[in-house]
């Protein structure tokens, strides 16, 4: 039985429930109870009570979403959310963003050790979200280093952008600004964006720059 992060679980041999807040190694969970008492277990020793319904993260749909008129078009709005698990604290999920009326064909792959990870490969709708990674939020040190590409696909009249790359090792001073609300999740989380448009070139500036060095 595959368990993860925030699966809410029973212990098999004794009568103690919790959600699954660290996947210790192959063989072994930490399950918090209702006394935010972390348990380490093996995984063979819980059963599965009810648990979000897994996203399909292993097909990439080629069904077209509906095309937008150009004059309603949203060409930008991709983030990297972080919010935290709606039962336990200690769970942290990661989402795709997907703000834009483009679909993204998204894949994810972690870095950890020079071992390497395919998370998530899946197609996000305009509009929507798509959980990718979850991870212990006290573990922040221990977070692998995130490695997504993103492409983007309309049968609108529009030109797609050309193909995003986030390679970062998320720290702790990336979530040092405030939470915000986030309309597609309905709860308050950190978002990272990672479609940032391009800085404006002041051509006088520049100029004048150039020339004041010499």
């Amino acid at each position: 039985m595959s368990l993860n992060l925030g699966d809410f679980v029973r212990f098999v041999d004794e009568n103690i429930e919790g959600y699954v807040t660290r996947i210790i190694d192959k063989d072994t969970i930490g399950v918090t109870d209702a006394n935010d008492f972390e348990i380490p277990v093996l995984a063979s020793k819980v059963t599965l009570v009810h648990g979000d319904i897994p996203d399909d993260n292993t097909v990439v749909s080629n069904r077209p979403n509906a095309a937008v008129p150009v004059a309603e078009f949203k060409k930008e709005g991709v983030y990297l959310a972080l919010v935290a698990d709606q039962h336990s604290a200690a769970v942290a999920h990661f989402h795709l963003v997907n703000e834009t009326s483009f679909q993204l064909l998204a894949s994810m792959t972690t870095e950890k050790g020079g071992q390497y990870k395919g998370e998530f490969a899946a197609a996000i709708p305009a509009n929507s979200t798509k959980r990718i990674f979850s991870a212990n939020m006290g573990d922040i040190q221990l977070w692998p280093k995130f490695n997504i590409e993103v492409l983007f696909s309309s049968p609108s009249d529009i030109e797609p952008p050309a193909p995003l790359v986030y390679k970062k090792h998320l720290k702790g001073k990336d979530l040092s600004v405030s939470k915000v609300e986030i309309a597609l999740l309905k709860q308050k989380g950190w978002l990272i964006r990672l479609d940032e448009p391009e800085p404006l070139i002041d051509a006088q500036k520049l100029k004048d720059s150039f020339f004041n060095r010499h």
